[in-house]
């Protein structure tokens, strides 16, 4: 008994096919965020070093510290106290869930624009990846968004001292604004996908 020949997809025609193929035109893209997230990474590293060297008493990674977390203080800072390391480890959960936002856009934009990665039946698959399309990906990268500004108004609010009411009334609007979006677009989704049915 011979085994039934694989259905050979339809040959297309030059313009179509030109078309399809320019798809491949988003995999620089793709690979400029990998490049991004190498960035993130080492970023993520020298906070965490600086930090490790200022619990051992180093005063120029404590200055470094104090620096890039913005934190401002009446009296000079001479060791680490729970405001600033609360700020460095809120920046170092930010730039891992930058990254995730980074892994969500490369792995699954890649997938649903350009090509089928063929990963069932890996054990590394990501189990959002089973079912990634358009519409999830839009409402993944809107709930990783809303985590990402949480984090940004917690260290604002902790270092609040050091901004005005003005900024710390935006960043609230800004933070209630990508709330909401995310609800829209959660909404929109639901009704595409489960429409409601006609009563007779």
């Amino acid at each position: 008994m011979s085994t039934p020949s694989p259905i050979k997809s339809p040959a297309l025609r030059p313009i179509p096919r030109l078309i399809f193929a320019s798809r491949w035109l988003q995999l620089p893209l793709y690979l400029g965020l990998i490049l991004a997230q190498c960035v993130y990474v080492y970023h993520f590293w020298v906070e965490l070093v600086h930090l490790l060297e200022a619990v051992f008493g180093s005063q120029t990674a404590l200055a470094a510290l104090v620096e890039s977390i913005g934190y401002r203080s009446d009296a000079p800072v001479t060791h680490l106290n729970e405001t600033v390391i609360m700020l460095v480890l809120l920046a170092l959960i930010d730039v891992v869930m930058i990254s995730n936002l980074l892994i969500m856009v490369i792995v699954g934009g890649y997938e649903t624009f350009v090509s089928r990665m063929d990963l069932e039946g890996h054990r590394d698959q990501p189990e959002w990846l089973d079912h990634v399309n358009a519409s999830v990906l839009k409402v993944k990268l809107a709930t990783a968004i809303i985590g990402i500004s949480s984090i940004h108004l917690l260290k604002t609010f902790i270092n609040a001292a050091n901004y005005s009411d003005k900024v710390l009334i935006a960043q609230t609007v800004i933070h209630i604004t990508f709330l909401l979006s995310a609800m829209a677009i959660a909404y929109t989704d639901r009704l595409m996908h489960h429409p409601s049915s006609d009563k007779h």
